[in-house]
């Protein structure tokens, strides 16, 4: 077991269970995704709840921990196509403002491209 500093994440104890965390949050959005479309419609709860994941997963990418893992840029790209899919296929259904409508189009295509970048960056360090 090593220790590299002071921090809550500065040893390798945290960085393993920093790891099962995202793992967690990445095996829920892939179950969420691999199912029954109409889970990730925008009121249900994988609809809500996939987008929080990917921003969790984002937010501890960015502070530089060990241990946060990150899915393949790839798959973060075909969970968006999948996922933008069924929102733009359903969103209406729940008859949202056009000013929402687009505010939230616009986060949820940055949130998944955020995610995306995030891992490129990784692999390219």
């Amino acid at each position: 077991m090593g220790t590299w500093g002071a921090g809550n994440f500065e040893n390798d104890t945290a960085a393993d269970h920093l790891s099962i965390l995202t793992d967690r949050l990445i095996t829920e959005v892939a179950d969420a995704m691999a199912g029954d479309p109409v889970e990730i419609e925008p009121g249900e709860y994988w609809g809500v709840t996939v987008p929080a994941n990917l921003e969790l997963l984002s937010l501890l990418a960015r502070q530089g921990y060990v241990g946060a893992l990150l899915p393949e840029t790839e798959v973060v790209e075909e969970w968006k196509k999948t996922y933008m899919a069924v929102w733009e296929g359903s969103i209406d259904g729940l008859m949202p403002s056009p000013g929402h409508k687009d505010e939230r189009r616009t986060v949820l295509i940055r949130t998944f491209d955020e995610l995306a970048a995030l891992r490129k960056k990784e692999d390219s360090d």
